[in-house]
């Protein structure tokens, strides 16, 4: 296989979900950057609002997937790696009182499977239809 192709040439967009969240910044920023919040609207964790900080996602039958935070940047974004391919991004902006939640999904390549061994071309189509349910979940939470 060539390398070059490998790492070019099957990569596959970007999952982004963009909501308008009718909630302040900061209550927002509780609800994606503690672990209670997290736990709340997507999955349980241990994650502690840290660069560098290690934690997993508590995925069901998944089990536990491995996560890194990379960035965190107070109240206005916070990235993680996530299991083996993945980062996730959740990017916030004030907008007269309520707050742009942006979620941002990559490391997404046509050539590549899970730590499960799906394909990620499956896996990305459910994900993405997934995030639709789940950052309505989250305005829900903030918005309580």
């Amino acid at each position: 296989m060539n390398k070059d192709n490998q790492a070019n040439g099957g990569s596959l967009p970007d999952i982004r979900r963009t909501i308008m969240l009718n909630a302040p910044i900061g209550k927002v920023w509780e609800a994606v950057a503690t672990s209670e919040g997290i736990a709340a609207w997507f999955m349980p964790n241990n994650f502690e609002p840290k660069e560098g900080f290690e934690f997993v996602l508590n995925a069901g039958p998944f089990g536990n997937s491995p996560c890194k935070v990379t960035e965190i940047d107070p109240p206005h974004r916070l990235s993680f790696t996530w299991g083996k391919d993945w980062t996730l991004t959740f990017e916030l902006a004030e907008a007269d009182g309520q707050t742009e939640f942006t979620l941002i999904h990559g490391g997404w390549s046509a050539d590549q499977l899970t730590e499960f061994g799906e394909a990620h071309s499956i896996v990305r189509s459910r994900m993405d239809q997934g995030w639709g349910g789940l950052v309505e979940k989250l305005a829900s939470y903030v918005a309580g």
